[in-house]
C-alpha cells in the first residue's frame, strides 16, 4: 500500500505538470486553431532560463520568475513574428513552420547554453521529505509540484470562467469574426494568449528541471503527451486539459509501476519483462483510443453556439 500511495501521488504530480504544459496547447488550438509543434520550445526555454538564473544567483525564486516571464516574452515574439502569418494557411504550413521553430530553438540553446546538460539542486527549503502517511515519506519538492500546480489550475480557471479577458477568450473561442466585429483587438487577444500559454509551458518545465535533465530537446516528448490530453479532455477546454492530464498521469505512472509484476502473475518472468514496458508505454494511447471511440469530441468539449 506505501508503494501504490507514492505511485499515485506520483501519478498526480506528473499529471499537474502536463496540465500546465496542456492548458496553454489547449487554449493556442482551440481560440486560434493553430497546430503549434515548438509549444515543447517553450517548455524547453523556460526551464534553461530558470537553470541558469538559479545557477548565477542562487536564489529559487527569483529563478521561477525569471523562467515564467522568458516563457512569455519568447512567446509572445514567435506569435508576432511568426504566427501572425500562419492564421490564414492551412494546417500543413503551420506543421512545418513550427517544426523549423522546435530546430531552430533546439540550436539556438546549444549555443547559448552549450551541448552538455544543465543540472539543478532542489531548493534547500523543499529539499526534504514530508511524512503523507504513517511510516510512508514523500520528497517534499514533489508534493509542492501538486500543491503548485493545483493552484495554478484554480487560478487558470478562475481567469477563463470569471474575468473580463477570460469572457474574450471564450468568445474567441466560439466565434472569433464576431468578436472582431464587436470592436474587440483580436491580435492583442492572439498575443496575450499565445504569451500565457507559452508562460504555462514554461513554468512546467522549469518545475521539472530538478527532476528531470535540462537538455536540448526535453520539449518533445512532452509535447506529445500534452497533444494526447488535448485530445482526450476536449480541444480548447481547461477543465478537461485538467481532467485529462491527470487521468493520463494516473494511468502512466501506475502502469510503468505495477504492469510488470502483475504480468509476472500470469506468465513467465522474462516474458513479463519484455511485454510489461512495452504495453505500459501503450496505455495512454490505448486510454486515448477508447476515449474517442465513445466521445470522438473529448471528455469535456467546450461549449459553442
Amino acid at each position: 500500500m506505501t508503494a501504490v500511495l507514492e505511485q499515485l501521488l506520483n501519478g498526480v504530480q506528473f499529471g499537474v505538470m502536463l496540465f500546465l504544459m496542456a492548458a496553454g496547447l489547449t487554449l493556442v488550438f482551440g481560440i486560434m486553431n493553430l497546430i503549434n509543434l515548438a509549444h515543447g520550445s517553450f517548455y524547453m526555454v523556460g526551464a534553461y532560463i530558470w537553470a541558469a538564473v538559479f545557477q548565477a544567483s542562487g536564489s529559487w525564486l527569483l529563478a521561477v520568475a525569471a523562467g515564467i516571464l522568458g516563457g512569455a516574452a519568447t512567446g509572445a515574439v514567435v506569435e508576432i513574428v511568426v504566427f501572425r502569418t500562419l492564421y490564414r494557411r492551412d494546417h500543413l504550413d503551420q506543421v512545418l513552420a513550427t517544426f523549423g521553430l522546435i530546430l531552430f530553438f533546439n540550436e539556438a540553446v546549444r549555443m547559448i547554453w552549450g551541448p552538455t546538460a544543465l543540472y539543478a539542486a532542489v531548493p534547500q527549503f523543499l529539499s526534504g521529505q514530508v511524512e503523507i502517511a504513517p511510516g510512508v515519506p514523500y520528497p517534499a519538492y514533489r508534493l509542492a509540484i501538486i500543491v503548485i500546480g493545483l493552484l495554478v489550475a484554480l487560478l487558470l480557471y478562475l481567469v477563463v470562467a470569471r474575468t473580463r479577458i477570460g469572457m474574450l477568450i471564450r468568445a474567441g473561442a466560439s466565434n472569433r469574426v464576431m468578436v472582431g466585429a464587436l470592436g474587440v483587438n483580436v491580435r492583442l487577444l492572439y498575443t496575450l494568449v499565445f504569451a500565457m500559454g507559452a508562460a504555462l509551458a514554461g513554468f512546467a518545465g522549469l518545475l521539472a528541471g530538478p527532476v528531470f535533465t535540462v537538455e536540448s530537446g526535453m520539449g518533445e516528448n512532452v509535447l506529445i503527451l500534452a497533444f494526447v490530453v488535448i485530445v482526450i479532455g476536449g480541444i480548447g477546454s481547461i477543465r478537461g486539459a485538467f481532467v485529462a492530464a491527470l487521468l493520463v498521469g494516473l494511468v502512466d505512472t501506475m502502469g510503468r509501476a505495477f504492469l510488470r509484476p502483475l504480468l509476472a502473475t500470469v506468465m513467465a518472468r522474462t516474458a513479463a519483462d519484455d511485454a510489461g514496458p512495452a504495453l505500459a508505454s501503450m496505455l495512454i494511447y490505448l486510454l486515448m483510443a477508447m476515449v474517442l471511440f465513445f466521445r470522438p469530441q473529448g471528455l469535456f468539449p467546450p461549449r459553442t453556439r
